[in-house]
C-alpha cells in the first residue's frame, strides 16, 4: 500500500470508524451500517474529521460508502444509513487523537 495523504487518508479513516461503530449492524453485502446522526454526534469522529460531510461525499464518490440522497444534514438526515461497501486499506492504523 502506498502512503495515503489528504482526502484518501480521511476516507480510509472514515472506513475504520464506520467499522468500529457499525460492524455489528452489517448485513449482506455491507461491512458496516451507521445512522448519520450517530456518526455526526460521535465525539471521536468530530476530533478526527475537519469536515465530516465532505469526507462522506468524497467516500461516496469513490464508491467506498453508500447512502440515500445527495447531501446529509444534521437533524433532517439523522436516520439515513451510511453503509460501508469496501474495507479500509490493510495495515492502516486508527487515527491518533491528541488532547488539546
Amino acid at each position: 500500500m502506498g502512503e495515503l495523504t489528504g482526502v484518501d487518508l480521511e476516507v480510509a479513516y472514515l472506513q475504520l470508524e464506520l467499522l468500529r461503530m457499525g460492524a455489528s449492524r452489517a448485513r449482506e453485502g455491507l461491512l458496516a451500517v451507521v445512522p448519520f446522526g450517530e456518526l455526526i454526534d460521535c465525539e471521536r469522529c468530530e476530533q478526527i474529521f475537519e469536515a465530516l460531510v465532505g469526507t462522506l461525499r468524497a467516500a461516496k464518490k469513490r464508491k467506498v460508502i453508500a447512502y440515500e440522497g445527495q447531501m446529509l444534514l444534521k437533524g433532517v438526515s439523522d436516520n439515513v444509513e451510511v453503509q460501508l461497501l469496501t474495507p479500509p486499506p490493510e495495515g492502516l492504523e486508527p487515527a491518533v487523537i491528541t488532547q488539546q
